[in-house]
């Protein structure tokens, strides 16, 4: 389905109070807007490539140290075949992660991470059915994503309001305002990244100031605005995912207490089944993208095919 109904005319839940896109592809569904990825939208991807130039997104494993939200520090280990030490010399070594947590990093938030209200997940689901694997990460990782990609600059407007570290809500019109400037269409079906400046700004900070950003649930960050015209913006451009540099993709800290748009996971991941991608590593791609004035590209993502699995690491590239 690419004929998607205007976000006016979603039906809303007692228990969440703002707009489901539930049974849009079927009861059966665990992908959401991931649907709409279909062979022509890879195809229209691979027409934005242009140049060749290839940009990661992942940011280094270890670059967010400590981590945000109270995960734990991931341990690498490389160990010699034959039982060799680290310190023996050895025919060949194997590596392994050690509490390894998958949205340490660059990430996706699959429709399983956080539910429209209280064990109301994506599609009506309940806890159970998510540890069950139902909405998890698996579903997505067994396609793939390839699709056209947008990026959008919102560092400058985030900056003047007091910098990525501090509470910038970017509202829906920062978002049309760059889009604008940057004379690029959003199309359904597109991922759209944007660069707020953050992971440049927390690459360039000493240890203590990192401490600070990943004290528990306390984390002071720019993202989108806590508002419905946000939910309203991004529904009605129909993409299939956003994703950004920032901590959370929304402002942070949330106010949930505030209403159904204080924390927009909720909203877009339980409500619209609209997966979101955090700590993408956007600024070179951002850079080059200024430096052409050309701001779509083909984007691939691998998610890791987790059974059950309520995240991943991103996996992506933009190749422009």
């Amino acid at each position: 389905m690419t004929d998607l109904p205007a976000y006016r005319d979603l039906p809303r839940t007692p228990e969440g109070g703002s707009p489901v896109a539930w049974g849009l592809w079927g009861d059966e569904d665990d992908i959401g807007l991931m649907n709409l990825l279909t062979p022509e939208k890879a195809l229209e991807g691979a027409r934005a490539v242009r140049t060749g130039r290839v940009f990661p997104l992942d940011i280094p494993l270890d670059l967010v140290e400590p981590a945000f939200f109270g995960r734990g520090r991931t341990e690498h280990v490389t160990e010699g075949h034959l039982g060799a030490t680290e310190e023996e010399p050895s025919l060949g070594l194997d590596d392994r992660l050690d509490n390894y947590y998958l949205q340490s990093a660059s990430q996706w938030d699959s429709l399983g991470h956080v539910g429209h209200a209280f064990d109301r997940y994506w599609n009506g689901r309940t806890t159970r059915e998510v540890r069950g694997g139902r909405n998890t990460i698996d579903h997505v990782a067994a396609r793939g994503i390839a699709t056209r990609g947008v990026l959008l600059d919102v560092s400058a407007a985030v900056a003047e309001r007091g910098g990525p570290a501090a509470a910038v809500a970017i509202a829906a019109d920062d978002i049309e305002a760059a889009r604008v400037a940057a004379g690029v269409e959003i199309r359904p079906g597109d991922v759209l990244l944007l660069h707020t400046g953050y992971l440049d700004w927390y690459a360039a900070q000493p240890p203590a100031v990192r401490a600070e950003q990943a004290g528990g649930w306390g984390v002071v960050t720019t993202g989108i605005a806590h508002e419905e015209s946000m939910a309203e913006y991004l529904w009605d451009l129909h993409i299939a995912a956003i994703a950004s540099d920032g901590v959370a993709a929304e402002v942070w800290p949330i106010a949930p207490e505030e209403g159904p748009f204080g924390f927009m996971h909720q909203v877009l991941i339980g409500g619209f089944g609209m997966m979101l991608g955090e700590l993408w590593r956007t600024g070179p791609l951002a850079r080059d993208c200024a430096a052409d004035g050309v701001h779509d590209f083909l984007l691939t993502s691998a998610p890791l095919p987790v059974p059950r699995g309520i995240g991943s690491p991103a996996n992506a590239l933009a190749i422009r």
